[in-house]
């Protein structure tokens, strides 16, 4: 068996295994989802859990897609998120919760107990005073975020919070050849996403490429969505594990930098 068809054997094998969760999200606005449910958080154990962020966009249950009931960070929640915790597990030696994902806002001190955090929709993102000296603190002492799921515009609105949590921060390309893409999985995929040619941003500690990359963000990529439906038979499974490869390489970028 080719090592291609040995990952998608094994990435299929590990999502069918994984207990069906509420959706979260319309697919292509195709259909309707039940309304998210936030569930309570896991114990803090210290095995790796997936740390969603909750902000308020002040759009209630509405979002551009036109579908009612979720607000923008709960996007593919809480499936997209266990989904990858099955990954990681199977795939790696890092030991990952999947029994829950938690949620936490960026001025919850709990966060800290959480090396990587997930970010979806920042395009809606509007932090509060408290939140924007949360997330500061929080990457200065070494904490990854991930932002994911926005396209065009919203990269504006993304680069405007980002510039309160650190004004000297500068958004910069993260190329193909950067550790993050190498840091398990040899990525050289970059096109695969279906709101066109997805690009990747990311800012590093003292503006240094060669230093630690404390955030990254996929615009025009919705990697969370390929993470949430990889076990439904509406997106190819080829597509679904070149998504599995991002996330598992940045967890592990995440815990090792």
């Amino acid at each position: 068996m080719t090592r291609a068809r040995w990952l998608a054997a094994l990435l299929a094998a590990a999502i069918a295994a994984t207990s069906a969760v509420v959706y979260a999200q319309d697919f292509f606005g195709r259909r309707r989802r039940q309304p998210t449910q936030v569930y309570g958080n896991v114990e803090y154990d210290s095995r790796l859990t997936f740390a969603r962020i909750r902000f308020d966009s002040g759009l209630g249950g509405f979002n551009r897609r036109g579908s009612r009931g979720e607000p923008p960070w709960a996007h593919d929640y809480p499936t997209a998120d266990i989904h990858l915790m099955k990954i990681l597990n199977e795939l790696t030696t890092v030991p990952g919760r999947i029994d829950g994902s938690n949620v936490f806002t960026l001025d919850d001190p709990d966060l800290f107990s959480y090396p990587i955090a997930y970010m979806s929709e920042p395009g809606f993102w509007s932090a509060t005073d408290a939140e924007v000296e949360g997330l500061r603190d929080y990457l200065l002492k070494g904490g990854f975020i991930i932002f994911d799921d926005f396209r065009g515009y919203d990269m504006n609105n993304l680069e405007q919070q980002m510039r309160r949590v650190l004004p000297g921060g500068r958004w910069m390309i993260v190329e193909p050849t950067h550790p993050i893409f190498n840091s398990f999985f040899e990525i050289t995929n970059f096109s695969f996403g279906y709101y066109g040619q997805e690009t990747y941003y990311g800012i590093y500690e003292d503006n240094d490429p060669s230093k630690r990359l404390m955030a990254i963000a996929g615009h025009n990529q919705d990697l969370g969505e390929y993470w949430e439906y990889s076990d439904t038979g509406l997106v190819p499974i080829d597509l679904s594990n070149e998504a599995y490869k991002f996330g598992v390489n940045f967890f592990i970028y995440g815990l090792t930098h």
